[in-house]
């Protein structure tokens, strides 16, 4: 699989790892992306703070609608890293007017191809293929 190439590629894989990170350890988002400022040597893209603090502040009503329509899969038992991509998918998707609809979803597909199991992808593009038809209802 090729790394992500473009700047907001880039940034979206890193605020996948912060939050993977912060969820692993059981510490804020915001905690792991200071630890990555101070602690590395990583330039942290704006992209990726406005990634993370997007999903740390709408993860309630995200993860109720991941909940919702992931037909049988409870968020607890869905792999990290594909609960960790379906936030920041649904974050670009519901709440960034910046990135097209369509983007979100195959952008975070990408991430489910490189970062995940050979089921990701396609579980993935169906649950924010759902709340992508859905959006219009759920943000009304």
């Amino acid at each position: 699989m090729s790394a992500p190439t473009s700047a907001r590629g880039k940034a979206r894989r890193r605020a996948v790892d912060v939050l993977f990170e912060a969820e692993q350890r059981s510490v804020s988002a915001f905690d792991a992306l200071r630890d990555r400022r101070e602690k590395t040597d990583q330039v942290i893209n704006p992209y990726t703070v406005d990634i993370v603090e997007g999903v740390v502040a709408m993860q309630g009503q995200i993860d109720e609608f991941l909940t919702t329509y992931s037909q049988g899969w409870a968020l607890e038992r869905m792999p990290s890293v594909d609960r960790i991509i379906l936030r920041v998918g649904a974050w670009e998707l519901l709440y960034n007017d910046d990135i097209p609809d369509g983007v979100a979803v195959s952008e975070a597909v990408e991430l489910a191809k490189t970062l995940s199991t050979d089921e990701s992808p396609s579980f993935v593009n169906g649950l924010l293929g759902r709340l992508q038809q859905l959006k219009p209802t759920l943000l009304a």
